[in-house]
């Protein structure tokens, strides 16, 4: 049996989808994920993954590809299936790729839908409220037929040792990029945490990716290691493995770091729900009013002004957080 597992979102999401495409991969000859470019970072690090399919879906993300007809047709080409599951947010409808694999010939569809589906679902299954998207997908799974086959923790392949990069003795990850500025703490707030993390006698390592290189210098000053642009996702992956704990918003290596069983200080602004995406396995502390009045907004850049729900955490907040997470591992 060859299966296809789509998740067409970004980093953190297709690592959600880790445990599911493990349950798939116990039963499947063959798995091939079928992911947006900014997932397909995510699906090399996972277990269970014969093949990647990248393609720009028109209906997902911040700037969505144009339709083309070309690019459809291609799609519908290249898909090389038996069965499919197609894992959505909460909030998005699977029924443009549900209708697109069909057309592929795909013969056996499973999504969760609200929607009527008429012939282009198999299996119509309905989450249960309010659950974790990493138990929204196993359970999905399991109602096409691929029941969990492990403890159902998020996991990635065996990251490369990263000593080189942060050096020898213990440290504490501060993250503080974000996939948009509504989820994001402030360049101050992140640099006071840096030096009270250091002050409090942590060695601080400073992440981020190739655009972030002015965020994390600026953050890192001359109390944290700035790694800001010098890691791609396994070695970002390693340095997260290497750490007591890792505090960062509501973001992809907030997920990676749960991947490779790091506790986690999350810095969670409201304007999704915690219960649905907070980390994911591992001890993890809250940080955010999750009252505020942007809570369940979705919202990219924060409707109040000032960013209440984050600015409200202060550097000190952090440091105990990152105390009492270090003690309950």
């Amino acid at each position: 049996m060859r299966a296809l597992v789509t998740r067409l979102d970004s980093f953190g999401d297709v690592l959600l989808a880790g445990p599911a495409i493990r349950a798939v991969a116990a039963r499947a000859d063959h798995v091939t994920v079928l992911c947006g470019p900014l997932g397909a970072h995510a699906a090399r690090l996972l277990p269970g993954v014969d093949d990647i399919l990248v393609w720009d879906a028109p209906w997902v993300g911040f700037t969505p590809a144009p339709v083309g007809r070309g690019e459809v047709e291609q799609l519908i080409d290249t898909v090389d299936a038996d069965t499919a599951l197609i894992l959505t947010s909460f909030h998005q409808s699977p029924l443009p790729a549900a209708l697109l694999l069909r057309l592929a010939g795909v013969a056996h569809i499973a999504a969760d839908s609200v929607d009527h589906p008429g012939s282009l679902l198999d299996v119509r299954h309905q989450r249960a409220p309010h659950a974790h998207e990493a138990e929204a997908a196993l359970d999905l799974a399991e109602a096409a037929g691929f029941p969990r086959v492990d403890d159902g923790r998020l996991r990635v392949l065996p990251p490369p040792g990263t000593t080189g990069l942060t050096g020898p003795g213990p440290y504490v990850v501060l993250h503080p990029g974000a996939s948009v500025p509504a989820r994001a703490w402030s360049r101050q707030r992140c640099a006071e945490a840096v030096r009270e993390l250091a002050a409090a006698g942590h060695r601080v390592v400073v992440t981020g990716g190739p655009g972030e290189r002015r965020l994390t210098a600026a953050v890192a000053g001359v109390h944290g290691l700035d790694l800001g642009g010098r890691t791609d996702s396994a070695e970002l992956a390693g340095v997260l493995a290497g750490a007591r704990a890792v505090v960062t918003g509501n973001t992809g290596p907030a997920h990676l770091a749960a991947a490779v069983g790091t506790p986690v200080v999350s810095l969670f602004a409201p304007v999704v729900p915690a219960e649905r995406w907070q980390p994911y396995g591992v001890p993890y502390v809250l940080l955010g009013d999750q009252g505020a009045p942007c809570a369940d907004s979705r919202a990219r850049n924060c409707p109040v002004p000032g960013h209440p729900c984050l600015e409200s955490v202060t550097a000190q907040d952090a440091v105990a957080a990152v105390e009492k997470v270090m003690v309950a591992t």
